[in-house]
């Protein structure tokens, strides 16, 4: 065992082994249900909890905001406990139903949220559920307003803006280089297909980043419009009303650039007659 632990094939085979660990575990092997599903979701739904999920993600959207829908009389805080490292530098917002309102729990995993951002962290865990009683018997209308909340704390400066990106583990894009190193060195053929790959990738994360530029401009004007309406108190016509949930509820359904940027000109249209009302 001594000999081949010293020789090149040895220390080889232990580093590849070392490497595979290290992805298991920064992959979430050990994670429960809830963990693994906000590592790649914007939404974690309890057995027994009725809500429509894909619906709640396209609320959401890309943003770093983690909704959790636990089972009634759940500990939400140690809930909070269990995403910290899966949803790390996200906003997360723990609810579960408590006869006509919600137990909430709200859970600011932001960049150094124990030192400089520590009163930021405080504010954003207070406002994020700000409201949401209201629809304690509609989950999805619940998360509309978790939404509006987050954008409002966004344009405070409260926290980061940006979208939330999902990725691999380093040591993931470890082991997929070595791989592809190696199907390389065997195949020039897989090479050129490889390149032709990563020109198509190109474009699409071309196509991805100008749609999430799209978001962007639409998310910001739409809490721009919300302040606006929030500031009327009271003086804005019915129709800018009805305008406005019309806009809202066609928001989720949005999938292209075009879609954005066609609901961007609605946003802004409102936008403009709330200013003359004023």
């Amino acid at each position: 065992m001594t000999k081949f632990f010293r020789s090149t094939f040895g220390i080889a085979t232990v580093v590849c082994f070392a490497f595979a660990l290290w992805a298991l575990w920064t992959g979430g092997i050990f994670d429960g249900a809830m963990a693994r599903d906000v590592r790649t979701s914007s939404v974690y739904v309890a057995d027994g909890v009725d809500l429509d999920e894909a619906a709640a993600e396209r609320v959401i959207g890309n943003r770093r905001l983690v909704v959790i829908l636990d089972e009634p009389g759940a500990d939400l805080r140690e809930g909070c406990d269990d995403v910290e490292r899966a949803a790390d530098g996200n906003l997360v917002l723990l609810l579960s139903q408590d006869g006509d309102e919600y137990d909430t729990y709200g859970c600011a995993l932001l960049p150094d949220r124990d030192d400089e951002n520590f009163g930021k962290a405080f504010v954003a865990e207070q406002i994020i559920k700000r409201g949401i009683d209201q629809f304690a018997d509609r989950p999805l209308e619940a998360i509309k307003v978790a939404a509006v909340n987050y954008d409002l704390l966004v344009r405070a400066g409260t926290v980061p803006d940006g979208a939330r990106e999902v990725s691999a583990p380093l040591p993931r894009f470890l082991i997929a280089g070595a791989a592809v190193l190696a199907v390389v060195l065997g195949a020039v053929g897989l090479n050129l297909a490889a390149r032709r790959a990563a020109r198509l990738a190109i474009r699409v994360q071309e196509q991805r980043t100008a749609e999430g530029d799209a978001r962007s401009r639409l998310n910001a004007g739409a809490a721009v419009l919300a302040q606006q309406i929030i500031d009327l108190d009271g003086r804005h016509p019915a129709s800018i009303i009805n305008d406005y949930v019309r806009l809202l509820d066609d928001i989720p359904d949005a999938r292209t650039e075009a879609d954005y940027n066609a609901l961007a000109k609605r946003v802004d249209a409102l936008s403009e007659r709330c200013r003359r009302v004023t």
